[in-house]
């Protein structure tokens, strides 16, 4: 069966796995026994991240009996036989290559932790045999987790955590005898990826003060000990990503540098193995094509410059991959720091006016459309605050309109009327007013020119950017109160 997407159940156990050799097999086979399950389809899931999906599912015969099987080996990862109710489901552990791809499983699901056998496969057994020791453990920890809410004294609370101390001690040395038995397994790789670096006392200045900063620095250099980024078992687990998104959340610094010298640094350390080199290119893409933070779309450039570009992604769709040029295309030109493009657009008399031609201390670049209920509700707000504020400052108003004529339904309505009634109804006469005619955005088709739309990736309206006295960027996608709070800064910088 195509995969499906499998989002009802989730795990919160840890997931483990342990390798070992095995006879040279070809493909996956996995024999079920799944009590007390007689029809209906059961399911061979794997996690991709915290999602699930189906990777294959077969039809229970008599006595609960079902036979997972394939050709082609799985890919190595934490997989799940899900019962025909998508209710339930047991966890094993696959390796890469043929390993560890031909086993017996007994499931009862009346008791799935204490009641599931793995026969061949010496490496899920030892890992079903943690997955029991951690639930023992687990149901010794929470009734004294539970209690701490009712301890009444400090004491009381310190006795309590010593005991949750104690249990967690004899659970962590139980992985460190598994790890120092495996030392290069899937089991050994995981619990790298679970593990919590343990910071050390930090150390005293030449001033008698402790480092302030060493627990920081040291948790972020020992962050990934153990983990390495060229595996590709990784990823089917619901651990990696999460890791990896904390990482950048947390540790990394959100300036443009800081980020490419992480994302650049991680993609070649996994480059090795190409589907991580494909999982790291795409989430990177995904994650700084349209990021949450200004300027770090120079991260996707960058990418875009020394991967796409370089012809080293070449699993992508011809729309695929016009997408990612069009939006590469679309930042080149408004990148934070970078001299603005000029444009030559009419003013509201029909003179051609340049935006480089604008004499200011700041240059608010605003692209609008009257009939926009963003626009009406912003670009009011934003000339109260150009009035009250800024035009005693020397900053000007720059303002584009979007389009000249709409389309409604069969007809084609004009819109410069409606435009300049807009600007005498809010009294915008201050504002250097601007618009292209249809005719100007053809010539600049047919020149093969980009028009400002691209130059100023302006896909939603209003689209407002800050440009400096010498019209370099300083700011870009703003609304008008993040305009004022960045002239305020820079101001104050200027004055210092």
């Amino acid at each position: 069966m195509p995969n499906e997407s499998f989002l009802k159940t989730r795990l919160t156990t840890l997931f483990l796995f342990v390798t070992c050799a095995a006879v040279a097999q070809k493909g996956y086979e996995i024999n079920v026994t799944f009590k007390p399950y007689t029809s209906g389809y059961i399911y061979l899931a794997h996690y991709f991240g915290k999602t699930i999906y189906v990777k294959d599912s077969v039809r229970l015969g008599p006595g609960s009996q079902a036979r997972f099987a394939g050709q082609d080996p799985l890919e190595g990862g934490v997989y799940m036989l899900v019962n025909p109710g998508k209710s339930q489901m047991v966890e094993m552990l696959i390796d890469t290559g043929t390993k560890n791809q031909h086993f017996g499983i007994s499931a009862d699901s009346s008791d799935l932790l204490n009641k599931t056998r793995f026969t061949g496969s010496y490496e899920n057994q030892v890992f079903n045999a943690y997955q029991v020791y951690a639930g023992e453990q687990y149901q010794k920890i929470k009734p004294l987790q539970e209690s701490l809410t009712g301890a009444k004294t400090h004491a009381d609370t310190a006795r309590i955590g010593e005991q949750i101390q104690a249990i967690n001690k004899e659970t962590t040395d139980y992985r460190n005898a598994l790890v120092s038995k495996y030392p290069g397994s899937f089991l050994t790789a995981l619990f790298r990826l679970m593990e919590e670096p343990v910071i050390p006392a930090a150390p005293t200045l030449p001033n008698g003060r402790k480092d302030s900063l060493f627990a920081f620095r040291y948790y972020k250099a020992h962050y990934w000990d153990g983990v390495t980024f060229s595996d590709s078992r990784l990823l089917f687990t619901p651990l990696f990503e999460t890791k990896l998104n904390d990482y950048f959340a947390r540790l990394v610094s959100p300036d443009v540098d800081s980020i490419k010298r992480e994302v650049n640094n991680i993609v070649l350390y996994g480059r090795s193995d190409k589907t991580m080199f494909k999982y790291y290119i795409t989430k990177f893409t995904n994650d700084y094509a349209n990021p949450r933070y200004m300027g770090q779309d120079a991260v996707f450039l960058d990418l875009f410059e020394k991967y796409y570009q370089t012809g080293q992604v070449d699993w992508l769709t011809e729309a695929q991959k016009k997408a990612i040029y069009d939006r590469a295309y679309s930042i080149m030109a408004n990148q934070l720091g970078d001299p603005a493009a000029d444009i030559q657009l009419l003013d509201s008399a029909d003179k051609s006016v340049s935006l480089y031609a604008v004499q200011a201390h700041f240059t608010v670049v605003c692209f609008w459309d009257p009939d926009c209920g963003h626009c009406q509700k912003e670009v009011p707000e934003l000339d109260s605050i150009y009035q009250a504020k800024w035009k005693n400052i020397g900053v000007k108003v720059f303002a584009v309109l979007i389009d000249t004529v709409k389309t409604d339904a069969a007809k084609i309505v004009p819109e410069k009327a409606h435009w300049l009634q807009y600007i005498r109804e809010h009294h915008l006469e201050d504002w250097v007013n601007v618009y292209q005619t249809p005719q100007m955005k053809q010539e600049d088709i047919d020149a093969k020119k980009p028009g400002f739309r691209q130059l100023y990736d302006v896909y939603q309206t209003p689209t407002i950017y800050l440009l400096d006295d010498q019209k370099k960027i300083i700011g870009k996608k703003l609304s008008y109160d993040q305009v004022d709070k960045l002239i305020q800064l820079k101001l104050a910088k200027t004055h210092q």
